[in-house]
């Protein structure tokens, strides 16, 4: 059934939601309508023409869903009014009432002037959200591999599957992250598309072959090495390959490079910024050197007592820190009141939903790589300690292989004795 134009009832409306007779709905429903034509959905000739308007008797079931999920997550009214309006022109537009809602149709929302991440939370909610977009990194993955010939193609697309989907049989691996996947790959892109011209599959790759590709020295021969042993050795668990012609191919362990300097002024002004957020961030990471990870990551259950739990570490906070964390609490407080999120850093999109903030939005807070800041502090506690690797381990949560790099570039007070001793045996 089709509505007036301009009476598609998505107007602010205070009233309870109407409750229709009928059957109870399990949602979502097991049947689907089939159709002729599986036609893509255009929201914006929609918005300009009028929607279909959804079945009474689900729509009262929807509207009961979601301001039960807005009063859980501390919704305001003019949310509230979009989600419905978001929920409603979904369900009239689908083809089986009911039936879940694609993820792709979901995502068009925005096009119409409606946010679909709360929309996509009530759904998910009631498991209606049928997820049918292809993971970015496949998408990117695809587009690397695109001109390399057939069988090279097949090859990568099983080491694909392998580094994002792990494998349960021998030789078994964990599923590895799409940051990985991406970073192994563009290291042996430009040596596969070499190879390309000569070349149709892997297994015609000898050892020489890479001897002869791999960049002379430094870290291009030791990154490209990385990702094409990645590549083989997952061929060769796979008996794509017949032996790993990166076995047993050694480069020189490189001395970690020091990390660069950060500008004092840059740390000086978000440290006192105005910003709650802000101040609260810089304060964490230059006193505590917390990753940007840790960040997105803690609780508000994780800061009591003047403590940070973290890790299985407790943290005593320095002073400034606390006065910064309990200038940004009371801001917090006042500005969403009522939210859901149990994460400590949040701002007006997650204080929605439950998810923690991310990567990039730290970085545009700060303006300055967070990253850089926790490597300036735990160089400075180098330093002050002589080396100590133990106590940037203790202090900072570092694995051992971690502290070296920073331990690397101190001179050790014993070390140095050492080498002006046996130069002056030498002398002698």
């Amino acid at each position: 059934m089709f509505c007036r134009h301009g009476s598609l009832a998505l107007r602010p409306s205070h009233r309870e939601p109407a409750t229709v007779a009928g059957p109870p709905l399990h949602l979502p429903v097991r049947y689907r309508q089939l159709v002729l034509f599986d036609l893509a959905h255009d929201l914006t000739a929609g918005a300009a023409r009028a929607f279909p308007s959804p079945d009474p008797h689900l729509w009262a079931m929807m509207e009961q869903a979601i301001d039960e999920h807005a009063v859980r997550h501390g919704w305001q009214q003019t949310l509230i009014e979009g989600v419905r309006r978001g929920v409603r022109i979904l369900l009239g537009t689908q083809d089986t009432p009911g039936a879940p809602v694609r993820a792709s149709d979901i995502h068009q929302l925005p096009s119409i002037g409606t946010a679909a991440r709360p929309v996509r939370d009530v759904l998910a909610g009631l498991g209606m959200v049928d997820e049918d977009r292809v993971p970015a990194a496949e998408t990117w993955f695809r587009c690397q591999i695109e001109n390399l010939p057939e069988p090279m193609r097949h090859e990568l697309s099983v080491w694909y599957e392998v580094m994002t989907h792990g494998s349960t049989v021998p030789p078994r691996r964990h599923p590895r992250s799409p940051n990985t996947m991406r970073s192994q790959l563009s290291f042996a892109l430009p040596i596969l598309r070499n190879w390309a011209e000569f070349h149709e599959s892997l297994r015609e790759i000898t050892r020489d072959n890479i001897l002869n590709a791999l960049p002379a020295s430094g870290v291009p021969r030791s990154t490209t090495l990385q990702g094409l042993r990645s590549i083989f050795k997952i061929l060769k668990g796979r008996k794509l390959i017949f032996c790993n012609p990166t076995a047993r191919i050694r480069t020189p362990r490189l001395v970690p490079a020091a990390p660069p300097a950060i500008d004092p002024a840059a740390l000086d002004t978000v440290y006192n910024s105005t910003d709650a957020a802000t101040a609260a961030l810089a304060a964490l990471i230059a006193f505590h050197a917390l990753s940007s990870g840790q960040l997105c990551a803690l609780l508000l259950s994780d800061v009591r007592n003047g403590r940070l739990h973290l890790d299985g570490r407790v943290i005593p906070l320095a002073q400034p820190v606390r006065q910064r964390l309990r200038a940004y609490l009371d801001f917090r407080e006042q500005r969403w009141p009522a939210t859901a999120n149990p994460h400590l850093f949040i701002h007006y999109r997650n204080a929605t939903h439950t998810g923690p903030v991310t990567n990039f939005w730290i970085r545009r807070r700060l303006a300055m790589n967070p990253q850089h800041v926790r490597q300036d502090r735990i160089m400075d506690e180098a330093h002050a300690t002589r080396g100590d690797a133990r106590v940037l381990c203790n202090l900072f949560g570092l694995s051992i292989a971690g502290a070296y790099r920073y331990t690397a570039t101190v001179d050790h007070p014993g070390v140095v004795a050492y080498v002006e001793t046996t130069a002056d045996h030498r002398d002698r």
